[in-house]
């Protein structure tokens, strides 16, 4: 498990006292702002930026809000909404695209001029260059192939990035079945903050809920694959795999 540790502690732990507005660039359905909303912690979603427009309406259906798509690659810095970061705390998630990166997919990679759809992480750093005020923490969640030999140095000259514009980087390889869910899942969390603050990813807990216990007894035919569709599924499966057995 790859876990960055810092030379460097700070003075207290990471905490927030003021009202916390959101930024979330590569939104999606919203699923990081729902872990707030599921801790019962208030918060103001202040911008979205999600192209697919499909994405978009299943976020205003689960958020009750009424954004509409936009591209990441047509925002500037101002766009962000960045001011009076002394009455608020601007939380940035920038949970880029995986597609080329991940096993899963052509593993492309991410370096900055590859024209893939994961180098788009290369926007965020346009647009924290063009602001004037920065967001006081940022969120990344990712697959761990982030870290893999062929993205690490682009990896690396992120964080240097970062590590210019004042954050302090923190971040960690988690596996869902270590945090309650029955599932064999890695990713790459990653938290960056200014200030002189420390923070510690939480510990593994005690997996007691297996599969059977989430899933439905009765389940209706038309969610079935039918035998045609499922050779199809496992066929593109496996030339994105590179072939072979999976």
């Amino acid at each position: 498990m790859a876990h960055q540790i810092s030379f460097f502690d700070g003075e207290s732990p990471l905490r927030i006292g003021k009202p916390i507005r959101l930024i979330e660039l590569f939104g999606g359905i919203g699923s990081q702002a729902m872990a707030p909303r599921n801790l019962g912690v208030p918060f103001e979603h202040y911008r979205l930026c999600e192209i697919d427009r499909f994405a978009v309406n299943s976020y205003n259906a689960v958020h009750g809000t009424a954004w509409e798509p936009s591209d990441v690659t047509k925002w500037r810095g101002e766009d962000l909404g960045i001011e009076r970061t002394e009455d608020c705390c601007y939380i940035l998630t920038y949970s880029y695209p995986c597609t080329s990166i991940s096993k899963a997919g052509k593993m492309e990679g991410m370096s900055r001029d590859s024209g893939t759809a994961s180098s788009l992480l290369w926007e965020v750093e346009r647009l924290l260059s063009e602001c004037a005020e920065l967001p006081q923490i940022l969120l990344m969640e990712n697959v761990a192939d982030v870290l893999s030999p062929k993205n690490i140095d682009e990896f690396s000259e992120w964080c240097r990035f970062l590590e210019s514009k004042g954050y302090t980087n923190e971040y960690q390889v988690l596996n869902a079945c270590d945090y309650g869910v029955p599932q064999n899942r890695e990713r790459i969390f990653m938290a960056s903050w200014l200030g002189s603050y420390y923070y510690d990813f939480p510990e593994p807990i005690p997996l007691e809920r297996r599969l059977k216990d989430v899933l439905e007894e009765h389940v209706d035919e038309k969610y079935y694959l039918t035998g045609e569709a499922a050779d199809k599924l496992i066929a593109t499966l496996r030339d994105n795999a590179g072939g072979g057995d999976f």
